[in-house]
């Protein structure tokens, strides 16, 4: 039997990921929670870290109460497509990428050469204050 709701897939899902524009999914529903962030009891922040993926295992691990999980379908839209790729495909950094990365990680550490040498400057000439006292 055909679905009555609207699919989405886990892309569609997840580009709606601010506090103005907020869809969580949980056993493969989505829900638009925008209007309840701003009561929810854990806060936004904790909803907005569930966007963008399945938040079906953070939701359970919350113990959300029978009530909590009846108010929830008051904000379901649809339903999340299976058979669309879930999991988007990655991208294999190249070789050049590597090299830049160690290029930006070796110019980090020239520019903050001077605070390591500063510590140790400052122990050394403590540790002759020191010795000249007693």
């Amino acid at each position: 039997m055909p679905s009555l709701t609207k699919l989405y897939t886990m892309e569609e899902a997840s580009q709606h990921n601010t506090k103005d524009d907020c869809w969580v999914v949980i056993d493969g529903k989505v829900y638009d929670v925008t209007p309840y962030l701003d009561e929810h009891p854990g806060g936004d922040d904790v909803v907005l870290a569930a966007t963008g993926k399945d938040a079906t295992d953070d939701f359970e691990d919350a113990g959300h109460s029978k009530s909590a999980k009846e108010l929830m379908q008051n904000f379901c839209i649809g339903e999340l497509d299976t058979s669309a790729p879930i999991i988007p495909e990655l991208e294999i950094a190249s070789k050049k990428e590597t090299a830049n990365y160690s290029r930006n990680l070796m110019d980090l550490t020239k520019q903050y050469w001077a605070v390591p040498v500063a510590i140790v400057g400052i122990s050394v000439v403590a540790g002759f204050i020191y010795l000249r006292k007693k």
